[in-house]
């Protein structure tokens, strides 16, 4: 069995990542809505539609804690709230693809992270329940976090692809003198792997530390946070 963490340390450590999650929501929040008024005065209608959009999806999750099936942690919701904000916001509607060239592939190494993260969350939450009768391994979790991530990259290429073709967007952009858009595709499948390598790597460590100190930090503050979703 795992130490279990003092519930003061969990209400301490909730409380704070609560506080964190609510201030930088309404940080990025704040600067959407600031730059959707110069949108709509510019009556540039579809980034309005966008902004709008990554503003509600964004803030769903809380707004709608108590309606969600599953509680979604803090943490994870800055770390998902950070990438759309990054990638749609500061990608699209402000246009940082093109001001900046490494902009694409550094979103591309941090959404292998992210997804790997997910995938890495999603098993060992699978392994914490007591309703599932498993116990992985360690190299498993990882392999499966790695896998997870990559699928879910080359699926989002496949999707770029499409829209692409069915209806003329440029999401596969021109890089480095190749305008066919193979080299974005491929370069953001390298980074993509890379950054799902690492998420997994440091998820394999985790839970190496995890196990050998009998605890399990943030994972497990989540777990005894939300005991329903573990117990029959």
């Amino acid at each position: 069995m795992y130490k279990k963490i003092p519930q003061s340390s969990v209400t301490e450590s909730a409380w704070t990542a609560s506080r964190l999650h609510r201030l930088l929501l309404a940080v990025m929040e704040g600067v959407m809505a600031a730059e959707l008024v110069g949108l709509v005065r510019s009556q540039n209608w579809m980034m309005v539609f966008v902004t709008v959009l990554l503003m509600g999806l964004m803030a769903a999750p809380v707004l709608f804690r108590g309606r969600l099936g599953v509680p979604i942690p803090s943490e994870l919701h800055i770390f998902a709230a950070l990438f759309i904000f990054a990638t749609l916001f500061m990608g699209e509607v402000l246009n940082f693809y093109q001001r900046f060239w490494w902009w694409d592939l550094a979103l591309h190494t941090s959404a292998g992270m992210l997804l790997g993260l997910l995938g890495f969350l999603f098993v060992y939450l699978v392994n914490e329940n007591e309703l599932v009768d498993v116990s992985m391994r360690t190299s498993f979790v990882a392999l499966f976090a790695f896998f997870f991530s990559v699928a879910l990259g080359t699926f989002w290429e496949i999707f770029e692809f499409a829209m692409d073709q069915l209806f003329g967007t440029t999401m596969q952009k021109p890089k480095w003198g190749d305008g066919t858009g193979l080299s974005d595709t491929m370069w953001d499948l390298i980074v993509d792997t890379l950054g799902a390598a690492v998420m997994a790597f440091g998820g394999w460590l985790y839970m190496r530390r995890a196990r050998r100190e009998r605890t399990d930090h943030w994972l497990r503050r989540y777990v005894e946070r939300h005991p329903h979703l573990f117990k029959s």
